[in-house]
């Protein structure tokens, strides 16, 4: 049995603002993000990880590196560019409300109605290209890590970890943007009995030690 926690990375100074980030762009960490990720990993802490995979954005690393120290273990990472976040094309840099307002059919797609986003307009990836390498990487993960009670952590982002998590889970596009978000800092954790032949869902967006002091 393998065990998946997948991780969102901390929240950014342009999360805060409402600015796309995507694959392209980047913020730091808020302070207060720091302090989330120390409450993750004392929710964390009674589980032995053997590897920490992470994409190569620099708030997805920190966020890693910071989860690793917290965590207190001996923990092997690797970077991968698989588990960047969407590439949002031209939209990336801009506030939602001005994307909602100047690109209102991909804002809608993004956001609500998945099976109907075009990039024609924006460039950048499409959600069949998102899941496509987000499922390749987490495939090749499952294969690497087979022995029973094996526990990795996955930190990726928001846009990116929810397409290939309802994918995994056997959603449609139509079906993808229904489900709640993934909140900054959460856990969502799946496993697989049969080596990625299927998946089951053993918590999602689980953010309660968020809310500890």
């Amino acid at each position: 049995m393998t065990k998946l926690y997948f991780i969102r990375h901390g929240k950014t100074k342009w999360n805060n603002m409402g600015i796309y980030q995507g694959a392209n762009q980047d913020s730091p960490l808020l302070e207060s993000s720091y302090n989330d990720i120390r409450r993750l990993a004392n929710y964390l802490m009674n589980i032995r990880f053997v590897h920490l995979y992470s994409s190569p954005i620099h708030r997805a690393v920190v966020t890693s590196t910071e989860l690793i120290s917290n965590l207190h273990q001996k923990i092997p990472m690797t970077l991968d560019s698989r588990l960047k976040e969407f590439d949002f094309g031209k939209i990336e840099g801009m506030k939602f409300d001005d994307v909602k307002r100047q690109y209102p059919n991909e804002y809608d797609g993004l956001h609500r109605h998945a099976e109907k986003y075009s990039n024609k307009k924006v460039g950048g990836e499409t959600f069949q290209d998102v899941i496509k390498r987000m499922s390749s990487i987490i495939y090749q993960i499952v294969k690497q890590h087979i022995n029973v009670n094996d526990n990795v952590l996955i930190v990726s982002h928001g846009a990116a970890l929810n397409a290939a998590i309802n994918f995994l889970l056997g959603k449609s596009l139509c079906e993808l943007r229904s489900h709640e978000s993934l909140l900054h800092g959460s856990t969502t954790i799946l496993e697989t009995l049969n080596q990625g032949k299927s998946f089951k869902l053993i918590k999602k967006n689980i953010t309660s030690y968020l809310d500890q002091l």
